[in-house]
């Protein structure tokens, strides 16, 4: 499980985060929404131990990141923006990582398959695509097996039956009894995929519920996005 307590970050005088509260559990995916800047990529680097927290908690199973002693086992993550060295090959990318979490090697070629990179893993990684670049950020977030998932944009580059496959694969994980937190710009996409959505705006969660409590009176999810953060095609548009 997921919990984050009154959360707050600032970066000097500007609040990126402000009193953020809300819980990803088991067994459910979470969407995480907001425009940029909301605060979502703030709140994440905090949950994951890359920022210090100016208030509030962010915990996993109870814990601080920093302080599971096997995070990549409980934690999956893939952060837009992180990757790995382009000259290095996609399966030597996994390897060291795998080595540095004592993850038995077999691991690696078993994710590669999954994410269907099993003909790519000795290619360079700067001759990647974007979605091919996705799929080995998948490849690393799942090493370990984690029970939960935090991802950041994660059909990114995906073509039309790499967004099926993802969508498809994060219900069955989460109808496993895991936890998927995921932060995503694509409307439909998410309206197809989460339990559950929070919404952030300007560092303040707007809302968040069930995807039938967030959307009702509305036609769409997009449609209660933009009621909730302010519609771009409203007056002064």
């Amino acid at each position: 499980m997921i919990e984050i307590s009154q959360l707050s970050k600032r970066y000097g005088a500007k609040a990126a985060v402000e009193d953020v509260s809300f819980t990803a559990r088991p067994g459910r995916v979470t969407g995480f929404l907001g425009p940029n800047g909301a605060g979502k990529s703030s709140t994440l680097r905090v949950l994951l131990g890359l920022d210090a927290a100016s208030a509030g908690t962010a915990l996993v199973n109870g814990m601080r990141y920093r302080d599971l002693r096997h995070p990549l086992r409980t934690v999956g993550a893939l952060l837009e923006g992180a990757g790995p060295v382009p000259e290095r090959r996609g399966v030597d990318h996994l390897t060291w990582i795998a080595q540095s979490n004592r993850i038995p090697p077999r691991r690696v070629r078993e994710v590669l398959e999954l994410v269907g990179l099993g003909e790519a893993a000795r290619r360079r990684v700067r001759t990647y695509s974007l979605g091919m670049g996705q799929r080995l950020g998948l490849a690393a977030a799942l090493l370990g097996e984690p029970e939960i998932l935090v991802l950041d944009e994660p059909v990114n580059g995906l073509d039309p039956e790499g967004i099926r496959w993802i969508r498809r694969f994060l219900r069955d994980y989460a109808a496993a009894g895991r936890t998927v937190l995921l932060s995503s710009h694509l409307m439909t996409e998410m309206s197809g995929t989460a339990d559950d959505v929070v919404v952030i705006n300007r560092g303040r969660v707007v809302t968040h519920g069930s995807l039938a409590q967030v959307t009702a009176g509305h036609r769409s999810l997009e449609e209660a996005f933009f009621a909730l953060t302010g519609d771009p095609m409203g007056p002064g548009w």
